[in-house]
């Protein structure tokens, strides 16, 4: 097995209260999120000794959890003494991503009924040493066949474990070739890649699907936030494909990304095929709001 960075060998984990060598750290197999996928999480990303946006990421966790009507939920400031305790055991100040996972807990019988979770939930921190997942300079895309969840479905503000959808509109950007997938809501509208959400460049102004069905990321928030504060105009509406083609510049957002320009989608070059001068004043200006605003440990 070769790891991606050969660092991440020796981490260790952090599982309900105890710091675990990466070759043990497991949980059982009653637990919920083996059971059913029965699990919220959220992706932290680690800038020079801060946190970018760590308290819309625990409030968001709180939220969803409480939606899923988890009990015995550990509050915001022991996941986050949590994080803290994993990041300093493991040496980590920048350069590193956290997958926080909160699941249901351990079930007394397999199933999928949350009245066999008797003993409350299961806390996991697994920091890793990663660079954003894709490239500054540019990513391809397709558009998947696998659609978004629907709000009637399931609701794409919770954020939970259950990624089969999107696992299968990456699976078909694998078979493409390329290096994410374009994902419609049940209404042929562009609503977020596989992993991350989408921004359209038109004229120097942004578009950017509504949050019904995609996730309202942290990061899209901060891009919002950036345009208001820098007077770049910005808007939340149904995107068609054609629209997406024709933009002059498009990019994603998300933690474990940043900020990505698309160059290609479904065969059509997005503007002249090179990262467009909007999204690298973003690119810049994200990097820097997100270590401003992030919490410090």
């Amino acid at each position: 097995m070769k790891l991606p960075d050969p660092r991440n060998a020796d981490i260790l984990v952090y599982i309900n209260g105890e710091l675990k060598p990466r070759s043990e750290a497991t949980v059982s197999v009653f637990d919920s999120v083996v059971q059913g996928g029965d699990a919220v999480w959220e992706g932290l990303r680690v800038y020079d000794g801060r946190i970018a946006e760590l308290d819309g990421h625990l409030q968001r966790l709180q939220d969803s959890a409480k939606t899923l009507a988890f009990e015995n939920v550990p509050p915001s400031e022991k996941v986050r003494a949590a994080v803290f305790e994993t990041l300093e055991a493991n040496g980590m100040r920048d350069g590193a991503h956290i997958r926080l996972t909160l699941t249901r807990g351990e079930k007394v019988t397999s199933g999928m009924n949350p009245r066999f979770n008797q003993s409350g939930c299961t806390l996991i921190v697994l920091a890793e040493w990663k660079p954003p997942v894709y490239s500054d300079e540019g990513i391809r895309l397709i558009t998947a066949a696998t659609r978004r969840n629907t709000p009637e479905c399931l609701d794409s503000k919770i954020h939970h474990n259950n990624l089969l959808n999107n696992i299968l509109a990456s699976i078909e950007a694998n078979v493409a070739g390329v290096d994410a997938a374009i994902m419609l809501d049940v209404n042929g509208f562009v609503s977020e890649t596989n992993d991350t959400n989408l921004f359209l460049v038109k004229g120097g102004a942004l578009l950017t699907p509504h949050a019904d069905s995609c996730l309202p990321g942290l990061t899209r928030r901060m891009i919002l936030d950036i345009c208001e504060q820098e007077r770049i105009l910005a808007n939340e509406r149904n995107i068609s494909l054609s629209e997406l083609y024709t933009a002059d510049e498009v990019f994603t957002t998300g933690t474990m990304g940043e900020l990505t320009p698309v160059l290609e989608a479904d065969g059509r070059e997005i503007g002249n095929g090179r990262v467009g001068p909007v999204t690298r004043r973003l690119q810049k200006l994200h990097r820097e709001l997100a270590w401003e605003r992030g919490t410090p440990f």
